[in-house]
């Protein structure tokens, strides 16, 4: 039977120095992401009959409600762990730049929905910065295909609510505070240096088919 497993990250854990330290990238993704699969696939062990390692996480996740009841918040918090840090780390690039402005389709949409970059830029922040407790902050494509900023407590992931991500930064603690101790809004600024603008752009013509 096929588990789940921690994807390789596609850069080295040092690639995003300064703005994310080789240290909690290597914990972050050894340690905490290892765990969320590790539960999810023994949560999902318990069903055999249903088959459930057949199904795409992403279709399982959508469907959380259908989920047995007896593992359904094991399978909320590990699987949405498991996909939203197999998104995170491949929305960000082994490239840190000082500027990392965004281009192309994503850049337009910033202009003409937020009245630009610096702006969306500064609402994600409050909005990251503003999220009680443990969660990630999200852009979105909502119902009307329109950009939008929510978060998300927990492992809960936009995907449970019929949303589409094309943006995540993750502000439990663990995934700053070696480098940034409580100062979570400086870790997102750092974030913005190391988005991946082109896999944003991917993901924005995906789901708008522009």
């Amino acid at each position: 039977m096929a588990t789940y497993e921690v994807p390789s990250l596609p850069y080295k854990y040092s690639a995003l120095e300064p703005y994310i330290d080789e240290d909690t990238m290597r914990i972050h993704h050894t340690k905490h992401h290892q765990a969320y699969v590790d539960k999810l696939n023994a949560a999902l062990e318990k069903h055999p009959n249903l088959d459930l390692f057949a199904k795409p996480l992403e279709e399982i996740l959508s469907q959380i409600d259908e989920v047995p009841e007896d593992v359904r918040q094991a399978v909320r918090n590990h699987g949405g762990g498991h996909y939203n840090h197999s998104f995170f780390w491949n929305i960000m690039a082994s490239a840190p730049d000082e500027t990392n402005a965004p281009t192309g389709l994503i850049a337009a949409e910033f202009e003409d929905q937020f009245g630009g970059f610096d702006v969306f830029r500064d609402q994600f922040i409050s909005a990251a910065a503003g999220v009680f407790g443990s969660g990630w902050a999200w852009l979105i494509v909502n119902d009307d295909n329109k950009l939008e900023i929510v978060t998300s407590s927990n492992q809960d992931t936009p995907i449970m609510f019929g949303k589409r991500p094309i943006l995540g930064v993750d502000v439990w603690e663990h995934a700053y505070y070696l480098r940034y101790q409580n100062l979570r809004p400086t870790y997102v600024e750092g974030f913005f240096h190391v988005v991946n603008w082109h896999a944003v752009n991917d993901l924005l013509k995906k789901y708008t088919q522009q």
